[in-house]
């Protein structure tokens, strides 16, 4: 795909994905894709990442459910990074929260405010 050729992938094969809610624009969650990872995106409109920590494909909601339906696939300026509007089905994060980004920086920095609320 000429679109992927295009994208400028790290020394990894990697390229960060930003995945957003595209109803109400709140960043979700932080993955990485391969080209592999980021065809399957596209052919099947449902989001696939790698995995660094396993070094494998994935489906977001394979087991879960919680599936993101891509929107609109978006990169930056470098080419260097993508963001993903997706339709989120549950909580995007593995804990149960709305968003991976559910904590919050305190001054003093000894402990995290809750910021999102989890999914039951």
């Amino acid at each position: 795909m000429k679109f992927i050729e295009n994208l400028k992938f790290g020394k990894d094969g990697l390229i960060p994905a930003i995945v957003q809610d595209a109803q109400d624009n709140e960043v979700l969650m932080l993955a990485y894709m391969n080209s592999g990872s980021l065809e399957l995106t596209i052919e099947k409109g449902f989001t696939y990442f790698w995995s660094r920590s396993r070094k494998c494909l994935w489906k977001k909601g394979e087991s879960s459910g919680n599936t993101q339906e891509v929107l609109e696939i978006l990169y930056d300026c470098d080419a260097d990074a993508l963001l993903i509007k997706v339709r989120q089905k549950g909580p995007a994060c593995h804990t149960g929260y709305k968003t991976c980004f559910y904590r919050q920086y305190k001054e003093g920095g000894q402990e995290s405010k809750i910021v999102s609320h989890k999914i039951l």
